[in-house]
C-alpha cells in the first residue's frame, strides 16, 4: 500500500483541485477540434448574460450585477477560445526559448510576444503560461527587476538533464521528470504505471496523445528517462496480465533527493511539505543519511591526502 493511501489520503483529490491551470494548458490543443461547439456554447452563455444583464438594468440594479456577470461570461467565453489557448502556448515556447539562449526576458518583449490584439488578457495569459513553465517545463520565471520588469527564466532544481533533443532544440521537460519522481516517491519508492498515468492526466499529461511540450509522452518517460538512468522501468514480478512498475534511477538519486522533489510537488499542489507526515519524515531522514555519506566520504577523503602529504622515508642508503 503507498504512502497515499496510508498516509495522505487526499493528495491526489487536492492536486487535481489546485493545478486546474495546468490541466487547461496541457489540454488546450486538444480542444481545438471542438472549437466550433466550444463557440456556440460560450455564444448561448453570452446569450443569458446579457439577458441577466438587462433585467438587472430595468430593476434599479444596474452597475455591478450586470458588471459581474459580463465579466464572468468574458472570462467563460475566453477560455473556451482555442486562440486564446494558442498564445498562452506561444507564449510558452518564446519563454522557453529565452531559457534556452540563457537571455532575460521583459515585460514589454513579454508583451510584444502576447501581441496588441490580446493585450488586454496580459495578466491571464502570462500567469497560465508561467504555470505551465512550472509544471511541465520545471522552470520558475522570476522577476529580477522590479522598476523595468525583467525576468529570469530557472530551473527549479539541479537536474543536468532537462529533457531537450539537444543545447539548442526542445523545450525543458524537467518539471514533468520531478513529478514522475515525487509519484515514485509518494507511492513507497515504487509506482505502478497505472498509477503514473493516473496522476499525470490530472495535469493534462496522456501517454498517447501528443503533447506540444513532450512530443510523446509514453515514449519519453518510458524510454528517454529510462536511457538518461533518471528513471528504472521494470515489469512487476509475477502480475497476470503484465504489468510494469517504476522506481528512481541512479541519475536521479545522485542529482536531487526526496525532499526536494516533495517541495516541488508539494508547491504544484499548493500545500505544505511538513503537512504530509509520514513522507516529510522519510525525506528528513533521507537528507540526514545523505549528510553522513557526505561526511564520511569527506573524512575519507582527508585522511587519504593526508596520509600522501607526509614525510617519506629515505630509500638513500648511506655507507659506513
Amino acid at each position: 500500500m503507498s504512502h497515499i493511501q496510508r498516509h495522505d489520503p487526499g493528495f491526489e483529490d487536492q492536486l487535481e483541485e489546485e493545478v486546474p491551470a495546468a490541466e487547461e494548458v496541457g489540454t488546450w490543443e486538444k480542444v481545438a477540434a471542438a472549437e466550433s461547439s466550444q463557440e456556440t456554447a460560450s455564444s448561448s452563455a453570452s446569450s443569458q448574460a446579457s439577458a441577466s444583464s438587462k433585467a438587472s438594468e430595468g430593476s434599479g440594479g444596474e452597475a455591478e450585477g450586470g458588471q459581474s456577470t459580463s465579466k464572468a461570461c468574458l472570462r467563460t467565453k475566453l477560455m473556451l477560445n482555442s486562440k486564446f489557448q494558442k498564445k498562452v502556448i506561444d507564449l510558452v515556447k518564446f519563454l522557453s526559448s529565452k531559457y534556452v539562449t540563457n537571455e532575460p526576458v521583459t515585460e514589454a518583449e513579454i508583451l510584444k510576444s502576447v501581441g496588441k490584439k490580446h493585450k488586454g488578457y496580459y495578466s491571464l495569459i502570462f500567469k497560465h503560461a508561467c504555470e505551465c513553465l512550472e509544471v511541465v517545463c520545471g522552470i520558475e520565471v522570476k522577476e529580477v527587476d522590479a522598476l523595468n520588469h525583467t525576468y529570469l527564466l530557472l530551473k527549479v532544481l539541479d537536474l543536468t538533464y532537462d529533457g531537450r533533443i539537444s543545447n539548442e532544440e526542445g523545450i525543458p521537460k524537467t518539471g514533468l521528470l520531478v513529478l514522475v519522481l515525487g509519484i515514485i516517491f509518494m507511492e513507497g519508492n515504487r509506482a505502478s504505471e497505472k498509477k503514473i498515468w493516473e496522476v499525470l492526466n490530472i495535469v493534462g499529461v496522456y501517454p498517447d496523445q501528443h503533447d506540444f511540450i513532450c512530443g510523446n509522452p509514453r515514449k519519453f518517460i518510458t524510454e528517454d528517462l529510462v536511457l538518461e538512468n533518471y528513471l528504472v522501468y521494470q515489469p512487476v514480478p509475477y502480475s497476470d496480465p503484465p504489468s510494469y512498475e517504476f522506481l528512481w534511477g541512479p541519475r536521479a538519486q545522485a542529482e536531487t533527493s526526496k525532499m526536494k522533489v516533495l517541495q516541488f510537488f508539494c508547491k504544484v499542489a499548493g500545500s505544505n511539505p511538513a503537512s504530509f507526515t509520514a513522507l516529510y519524515k522519510e525525506a528528513l531522514e533521507d537528507e540526514e543519511e545523505r549528510a553522513r555519506a557526505l561526511l564520511a566520504s569527506t573524512a575519507i577523503s582527508t585522511a587519504v591526502d593526508n596520509s600522501g602529504s607526509g614525510d617519506k622515508p629515505s630509500s638513500v642508503s648511506h655507507s659506513e
